[in-house]
């Protein structure tokens, strides 16, 4: 037996290779990094090879044609307008900053714009402002990819979130169009993103804070998702960190919103007082003074129109979104967006409450996420065997195919539209007439979709007035002492048409003036409108009179053996259709010889008023023009012309000097 003091010591091992192990441990971690490294890499170029397209794509279809469709509107004429001051005229506003909204949104625009030299590439300054909108929505395009990604889903699903987000009509519309909201919605994205990091949650939290805040001093709206951004913090929130994270993010939050009511007191603005807008006016506005949208059950209600226009976009998506909402609410991964998506569809629906035409675009991000998340999860759950319920995910496979079968055509033929209509050509063309036929100490009261432009074209701001100030700014108030006979011409739109009695000064310059140009039809049609002071009645008596005398002296020209006229020309003079200056001019001419006249070319938009332009080829029996370029008659026909007889305007034409008379209202002969 032996003891355990004679049992042998095991022996000492020996490490054969141990320096060279300890020599190789560097190399391995390097290896290990470079290994890590890589799969990174590979990771995001996987990502990238479907992100990327699905931008490209976005971006086509978004960008293709945006300055034909849709029409351009009043708000975002006004947005656009506000960016502009701030860059051009150094004011927050172009008229009385009034606080109906926070100002950062056309902020972030005026910074875009000047970064980019957006105002200076287009002749037209909303599509600066569009181009600004459609390069936040590309980046909601990503931070959608991104929050999609976090939450699980797939690459395919990801990728059909923002396609869905970016190719849906109802979007497209809305991304075209200058809306704040388009502003907040990358900031409530990157919000929610940052909400649901685990990691860093400190810095991710703080960081949330701050992109919410600016979504919601973009546009005050979106403080609705306030409720859900928390949830989604507390659920995502480390418990030992919980309460030290979330009270950052809260105090954040509340300092960014304070800067608001700071910006107000600085300015003596934040309490109502006499003579003077104020903060507490524009909450009071937005928030309890401010009409409602009436009944859905009442065809002719705000409501009605506006969930109408929603519907005829794309019935598909609404429906989809609804129902991809209800199922997610028993996801948990995706509950808080389904819950947010629903509960703004039953705020729309409060009783007298009031529903913005862009109310939708909070929702549109959060529809698509919802639809193509669901369909994700029931794809997921057909794959695994013997997974439960799967007829319910057989089911929302079925639903998700049928309506992806009725929104191809319907889709093809909307976005079809979006990029071949010229929808904004009525306005366009009636902005170029006034332009062209109206002088620049003119007053006229316009849409504000073409106040920067006319103000770019030679007007005084003051000579351009948004018809929506004339009844509600006392400034322009005091610029016009008596009222709409300040005014010169009135450029009506679908906008103006819709509220006849909202606008009581407004509505008296349309009832008390004459349309003397017309562009386009229905909701497109725009009337360029000649203020008659003794009013439209007397106008029209003055017209008729014209007409007659204009018929008569049209006889008489048409009988003069001088006068080398076309059989449809002389039809025109004798039914009183010729500006009676024109025939003067013309008569006077035979008097020096032979005068033919090539026509009498009509003004875009003038159908079927009085002509004012001659196209004259030969004046005293030789050509008017020679080698391109008047000939001594004709530059002595030019000089002469003074006073009534005075065109406002000369061009030659092929081989003819076409002149053209300002509007008149009374066109009698002196």
């Amino acid at each position: 037996m032996t003891t355990t003091l004679e049992r042998p010591t095991s022996p000492t091992p020996v490490v054969e290779n141990a320096p060279q192990t300890a020599d190789r441990t560097p190399i391995v971690a390097i290896r290990h990094s470079v290994r890590r490294v890589g799969d990174e890499l590979r990771a995001r170029s996987r990502a990238l090879l479907w992100l990327l397209p699905v931008l490209l794509v976005s971006a086509v279809v978004n960008f293709l044609n945006v300055g034909g469709a849709p029409q351009r509107i009043d708000d975002e004429g006004t947005y656009t307008a506000q960016a502009w001051a701030v860059t051009h005229l150094g004011e927050l506003a172009h008229y009385t900053y009034w606080y109906d909204h926070p100002p950062l949104g056309w902020l972030q625009i005026a910074g875009y714009t000047q970064l980019t030299g957006a105002f200076e590439r287009w002749d037209i300054a909303v599509l600066a402002g569009r181009e600004a909108v459609l390069v936040a929505a590309l980046i909601s395009v990503v931070l959608l990819w991104m929050i999609a990604r976090r939450l699980g889903m797939s690459r395919g699903a990801a990728a059909a979130t923002g396609l869905i987000f970016a190719l849906s009509p109802l979007a497209v519309q809305f991304h075209r169009t200058v809306y704040l909201d388009n502003v907040a919605v990358p900031w409530l994205l990157l919000a929610f993103f940052l909400a649901m990091n685990r990691r860093g949650q400190l810095a991710a939290f703080a960081g949330s804070a701050v992109a919410f805040g600016i979504a919601v001093l973009s546009k005050e709206t979106f403080l609705l998702a306030l409720p859900i951004l928390v949830w989604v913090m507390v659920r995502n929130a480390r418990t030992e960190t919980r309460r030290y994270t979330l009270s950052v993010a809260t105090s954040i939050l509340v300092l960014i919103g304070g800067s608001y009511l700071l910006l107000a007191a600085v300015k003596g603005e934040l309490f109502s007082g006499a003579g003077r807008v104020s903060l507490m006016d524009g909450i009071t506005f937005q928030l309890g003074s401010r009409e409602g949208s009436g009944s859905i059950t009442d065809p002719d209600s705000l409501i009605n129109r506006t969930l109408g226009m929603w519907w005829q976009l794309d019935p598909v998506f609404i429906v989809m979104s609804l129902l991809a909402a209800i199922a997610a609410v028993f996801s948990a991964r995706f509950r808080p967006y389904a819950v947010l998506l629903l509960a703004m569809t039953v705020f729309m629906f409060r009783p007298g409450g009031y529903l913005p035409v862009p109310y939708v675009i909070m929702l549109l991000p959060f529809g698509a996420l919802l639809i193509a998340g669901v369909v994700d999860l029931a794809v997921a759950r057909l794959r695994r065997k013997g997974a439960a319920r799967r007829r319910l995910a057989l089911g929302a496979v079925v639903v998700a195919a049928i309506g992806a079968v009725v929104a191809v055509p319907l889709w093809t033929a909307q976005l079809r539209g979006f990029v071949l209509a010229d929808l904004d050509a009525p306005l366009r063309n009636a902005q170029e007439w006034l332009i062209e036929n109206a002088s620049t100490d003119q007053r006229v009261i316009v849409d504000d979709a073409m106040w920067v432009d006319l103000v770019k074209a030679g007007w005084d701001r003051d000579n351009v007035i948004w018809y929506y100030k004339l009844d509600t700014d006392p400034a322009v108030q005091v610029q016009s002492p008596n009222g709409w006979r300040d005014a010169d011409y009135v450029v009506t739109t679908d906008s103006m048409r819709t509220f006849p009695g909202a606008f009581p000064e407004v509505q008296e310059a349309i009832d008390n003036s004459v349309a003397v140009a017309t562009f386009g039809e229905g909701t497109q049609m725009v009337e360029v409108r000649r203020v008659a002071v003794d009013g439209a009645d007397q106008a029209a008596a003055s017209q008729e009179a014209a007409s007659a005398s204009q018929a008569a002296l049209g006889d008489q020209l048409v009988t003069n053996p001088l006068v080398q006229l076309g059989d449809e020309d002389r039809d025109r003079l004798g039914a009183g259709q010729v500006d009676s200056r024109i025939i003067a001019v013309v008569g006077a001419l035979a008097g020096s010889g032979r005068v033919s006249v090539a026509g009498f070319p009509i003004v875009d938009g003038e159908d079927g008023r009085p002509f004012r332009q001659v196209a004259i080829s030969e004046i005293a029996g030789a050509p008017a023009v020679i080698d391109g370029d008047l000939s001594a008659d004709a530059r002595y026909l030019v000089d002469s012309l003074e006073g009534t007889y005075q065109p406002d305007r000369i061009r030659i034409e092929g081989d003819s000097i076409v002149l053209r008379y300002p509007v008149s209202l009374q066109p009698t002969l002196p």
